[in-house]
């Protein structure tokens, strides 16, 4: 397989990695930041997590390509950190749940499907090529979905609200396509099914 075969259509590959984000990026303070699972849990409970705790969670690694919707793709990087599955088997979610909302710091949030959620390669990433985040790249922790467009790839993140509905979050309710899978090029709501009349 040839490297333009790994590449959805409508994507390159960039010399470095292009950073983009909405807003500022926000200040890390340790001492103040916690993350939590909320929402429809099998417990009916909040969970909670201080950065410490985050830190000795069991941690896994990744390796997969990026792809942003600005039509850019960085190969092979190499993430490290908690595995959604693990989160998951900490915090479990109702069996009704069909969805999770990641928020972020800032109120940005993207939906993701549960099954999305749990991939293999889905993880709650807090080192990139072997270092720790950097602040622009999403430090401390960052949602890594790496076989859907980047910004469900959440920056900052905060905490998981499990769902019993689909909800769009930032970018899906300002007009980018709800599933967001780089293969089948859903880069836009306009490209959404939409239900017979």
């Amino acid at each position: 397989m040839g490297p333009d075969d790994r590449l959805p259509p409508g994507q390159y590959v960039p010399r470095g990695w292009p950073v983009l984000h909405y807003g500022p990026v926000p200040r890390f303070r340790p001492d103040r930041w916690d993350l939590r699972v909320y929402g429809a849990t099998e417990a009916g409970r909040e969970y909670h997590w201080t950065w410490p705790e985050v830190q000795a969670m069991p941690r896994g690694r990744v390796t997969a390509d990026f792809h942003c919707v600005t039509k850019f793709t960085v190969p092979d990087v190499d993430w490290e950190g908690i595995l959604t599955a693990t989160l998951v088997g900490l915090a479990p979610p109702a069996g009704d749940a069909t969805h999770v909302m990641v928020w972020a710091e800032y109120g940005y949030s993207a939906n993701l499907r549960m099954s999305d959620f749990l991939d293999d390669k889905a993880l709650l990433a807090t080192h990139q090529g072997g270092e720790p985040l950097t602040p622009d790249h999403g430090a401390p922790l960052r949602m890594v979905v790496p076989h859907l467009y980047g910004w469900k790839s959440v920056k900052w993140v905060r905490a998981i609200e499990y769902l019993t509905a689909d909800r769009r979050g930032f970018w899906e309710e300002r007009g980018y396509h709800n599933i967001a899978d780089p293969w089948r090029e859903q880069r836009y709501s306009y490209q959404e099914e939409q239900p017979p009349a």
